[in-house]
């Protein structure tokens, strides 16, 4: 007789268990609804009619793709009511492994922006907004991508100080630039920061691994915004990508508090087209998102100096057919007529520049000041194109920078007067170590760039020495970086 006493005991505790669990659920549910109003859902200001894709292109079935934008706040185009955005993301998620794909696209890659103006792809946002941003990558990738998320870089400072902060292995030459940065990256979000002392003596390496250090909001931050060590744009993607991998990493593991807190801060800085809808239908199951592997595009590239110095794809077509292996595993993926056309365009703006596999040498002394001209479109159909270029000042200087309007009748990615004390021939960035391994470069460097760090392998980042190419002549009058994490980069 008292065994079914004990069994309705037992089904009555459960049935508490499972009404505290739904009435929890319901909470926690609740409580991230109503933080969702903060953010800046766009809904009616992006609708797909306003987005260009390739129709050309196949629907990339059991995969959802969004691109992630990096907006400088400091430098809005008032003409356009648009912002810089040097950071693009293309973010790949397959349905049902949840694995998640990241592809930087280098800010200062040469690609058809819209309207047949070929300039560095870091242009179409401040040109057209999210819209010509997406259909930019839509067009040149052979992509359908019809949603995005924005940022800058305060939001990515609050996320790391709320989650403790990270821990990051730190080279000499990173840890100096940045200090750097952190100066100005501090007056810009009001938070604080301690200078990481230097160790000594200093090593004969400056880009090797130094040790591991703790950093918070402001540190991480600058440590994405780097750009000056011989790594160019391809190390300093590879850190943002990094430190996106260590964030997600540590959130899964954060208590709800610390969640609810992120959310408090930081989606008043989020603006997407994603509807709160669909935000919630995700929620259940982004516990099992894992960023699988990261890279960035293109990944087979050579350098030109073209109105400042540009990236440019060898060849549009080949670097489309990897960069969709890597994303959907569409082995042998053959280009759209599009890209074709793009791909040779392309080649006629840069054939007879002096094409190169290596970034053209800093020196830190500054070259006889010049005036620059960067009024230039080159239009698909103009053969008298003038690809005259005037030599920029490449002094670092990590100061604000807030000369670089955005106009439609401007290369507007080509800021040329910024920055840069490394050597871009010594090709050895060492700094770049593996994170949960992720960014590994299994066959080595496939541009054939003399170790050029061309992301050899579809997700092998190893930046071995390509980086901040735009960087090399493409910078902002004042030297600083528009292209950095949340602040353009």
């Amino acid at each position: 007789m008292a065994r079914p006493r004990k069994k309705k005991k037992f089904l009555f505790i459960l049935e508490i268990v499972v009404l505290l669990l739904f009435i929890g659920g319901l909470y926690v549910y609740g409580q991230i609804s109503s933080r969702l109003d903060k953010i800046d859902i766009q809904e009616t200001d992006l609708s797909e009619q306003d987005i260009v894709t390739n129709d050309q292109a196949p629907q990339m079935t059991g995969y959802t793709t969004y691109a992630l934008f990096g907006l400088d706040h400091r430098n809005k185009n008032e003409k356009m009511n648009t912002e810089n955005s040097d950071t693009i993301i293309i973010a790949s998620i397959n349905n049902d492994t949840k694995a998640v794909k990241l592809v930087s696209v280098y800010r200062d890659t040469l690609l058809n922006v819209g309207d047949d103006t070929y300039t560095k792809a870091n242009a179409a946002y401040a040109l057209g907004g999210p819209a010509q941003a997406i259909s930019m990558l839509n067009t040149n990738l052979d992509l359908n991508i019809t949603d995005y998320v924005a940022i800058d870089f305060d939001a990515l400072v609050t996320v790391v100080d709320c989650l403790g902060g990270l821990d990051i292995p730190l080279s000499y030459a990173e840890i100096v630039h940045m200090n750097n940065y952190c100066v100005e990256t501090s007056e810009e979000t009001g938070k604080s920061y301690t200078p990481v002392e230097l160790p000594e003596p200093k090593p004969e390496d400056q880009e090797a691994i130094v040790g591991t250090y703790h950093l918070n909001g402001v540190q991480a931050t600058s440590y994405c915004r780097i750009r000056y060590t011989a790594s160019l744009d391809m190390g300093r993607t590879e850190r943002q990508r990094r430190v996106i991998q260590m964030i997600v990493d540590k959130a899964k593991s954060a208590g709800l508090s610390t969640i609810f807190d992120i959310m408090d801060q930081v989606f008043p800085m989020i603006k997407t087209s994603v509807s709160k809808t669909e935000i919630l239908q995700m929620i259940p199951t982004m516990i099992g998102y894992n960023i699988d592997n990261t890279s960035g595009f293109p990944l087979e590239y050579k350098f030109a100096t073209v109105k400042g110095s540009v990236i440019v794809p060898m060849t549009l077509e080949t670097n489309v057919v990897k960069i969709h292996d890597f994303l959907y595993g569409s082995t042998g993926y053959t280009p759209t007529a599009v890209i074709t056309d793009r791909s040779n365009h392309i080649t006629q703006i840069v054939d007879g520049t002096g094409v190169q596999e290596t970034a053209p040498v800093i020196t830190e002394t500054p070259e006889t000041e010049t005036t620059t001209d960067d009024e230039v479109i080159w239009q698909a159909d103009d053969s008298s194109d003038d690809y005259s270029y005037s030599e920029p000042d490449y002094t670092p200087d990590y100061s604000e920078d807030t000369s670089d309007d955005y106009d439609p009748g401007y290369d507007t990615g080509n800021d040329n007067t910024g920055g840069g004390d490394a050597d871009y021939n010594d090709n050895t960035d060492s700094t770049d170590v593996d994170y949960s391994g992720a960014d590994t470069d299994t066959t080595g460097d496939t541009a054939g760039d003399s170790d050029n760090g061309a992301d050899g392998d579809i997700g092998g980042d190893t930046d071995s020495g390509a980086g901040d190419a735009g960087d090399t002549g493409a910078e902002d009058a004042g030297g600083e970086d528009a292209g950095d994490l949340g602040d353009g980069e």
